[in-house]
């Protein structure tokens, strides 16, 4: 089981998991020849992938998905909520291959489980997962404004995180956001700050935890230095063992 990110912040958000010969794309935020692009810099075509799963109908996670699909034949994967939002995304006289999940039904695509789970989120009906082969675990959550009880049973045991660490609150308060943007991006359906990624990863079990990557961080309220203290600090690990996600680059291929 390995993972990669081709992108990950408010430009534009991509993850791809992997599992013997089954690839499954977690959101797509940007166009059709830039995801062509950013999954050959990783050694996979898009006729390579099994299907594409959405977190939520916003741009930066949703915009490509269903032109990629289209192109490439793929099934996408996504909540009722999300599917109603995203109807502005369809192609005209599309004949795309839709699969309403619920968000707390488990399912497969090829050899990887899927593990959907509802989080706090100014979107309709957001969904974050966790991916399995049935032993090791890849937890992402991004696009998360606070924590509850079942994220972090969810959460709890994983091989592998992902962890949004969108902002600094001082940069936030005191950066260039307008105060309702402010307001939205620091609430409780906003998006993770450093501590608060930092006190629910104080939550889990992080006994088997082998990477941990911070994720969808702000270009201007945030830097990756200030992540890696935060998460570091729970773990009482190196700041350079906790990985980020860059919007240009993303990460390469991590191995679980």
């Amino acid at each position: 089981m390995r993972f990669a990110s081709l992108g990950s912040g408010s430009a534009g958000n991509a993850t791809i998991v992997e599992i013997n010969h089954s690839r499954l794309l977690l959101d797509c935020g940007f166009s059709v020849r830039e995801m062509v692009l950013r999954l050959e810099r990783l050694g996979v075509a898009p006729e390579q992938l099994s299907g594409v799963v959405v977190t939520h109908e916003h741009d930066d996670h949703a915009r490509g998905a269903f032109k990629l699909a289209a192109k490439f034949n793929l099934p996408v994967y996504l909540s009722y909520g999300t599917f109603k939002m995203c109807e502005r995304y369809l192609p005209e006289a599309h004949s795309l291959h839709i699969e309403v999940i619920d968000s707390h039904t488990d399912f497969a695509v090829g050899d990887i489980g899927v593990l959907p789970f509802p989080v706090p989120h100014d979107a309709r009906e957001p969904t974050q997962f966790i991916f399995t082969d049935g032993q090791s675990k890849l937890g992402v959550l991004t696009d998360v404004g606070s924590s509850t009880p079942h994220i972090e049973r969810m959460l709890s045991g994983c091989d592998a995180l992902m962890l949004e660490c969108n902002h600094d609150r001082y940069m936030l308060e005191k950066g260039p956001y307008a105060k309702p943007l402010k307001d939205r991006v620091g609430g409780r359906l906003g998006h993770l700050d450093n501590q608060s990624a930092a006190q629910l990863l104080a939550k889990l079990d992080n006994s088997k935890l082998k990477h941990i990557v911070a994720a969808h961080l702000s270009e201007k309220n945030n830097t990756p230095m200030l992540a890696k203290e935060a998460l570091s600090a729970v773990l009482s690990c190196k700041q350079d063992w906790i990985g980020i996600a860059e919007q240009a680059v993303g990460f390469d291929w991590r191995t679980i």
